[in-house]
């Protein structure tokens, strides 16, 4: 089975986040999303220190499926560079599992956050 990941990237609004969310989820590449509204970033872009009003959107998803869900956001997403981080999560065994059956899709290859295919084992029954 493949790890827990929670995966985020920050948008300009809720509106995207929203819409980058639900095509996650439709495409089985997440489980679920979260929209946090109201998060003020700093960041420096263009040799300038900005501050800017976003949206935080959280993905949860597993290990296997890193790799097609950036490359979403990153199809999807207006920035020209969205900041797109994760991490293994701790998850209990229904959540894991939950998390498993929902990004599962028999007719896509299961790959890793390196993009290289995983073995077929990895892949829930």
């Amino acid at each position: 089975m493949s790890d827990p990941v929670e995966l985020h990237v920050a948008c300009p609004d809720a509106d995207t986040g929203l819409l980058i969310a639900r095509a996650a989820v439709e495409a089985r590449l997440a489980a679920c999303g979260n929209v946090l509204r109201g998060v003020t970033s700093v960041f420096r872009w263009e040799a300038a220190v900005e501050e800017d009003g976003e949206a935080l959107l959280v993905l949860k998803t597993v290990s296997s499926r890193t790799a097609a869900l950036t490359r979403l956001i990153r199809d999807q997403h207006p920035y020209d560079l969205p900041a797109i981080t994760w991490h293994e999560i701790a998850a209990d065994e229904a959540t894991a599992r939950w998390l498993c059956d929902e990004t599962t899709d028999p007719e896509l290859p299961q790959t890793g956050t390196d993009g290289q295919a995983e073995p077929a084992t990895d892949v829930p029954r």
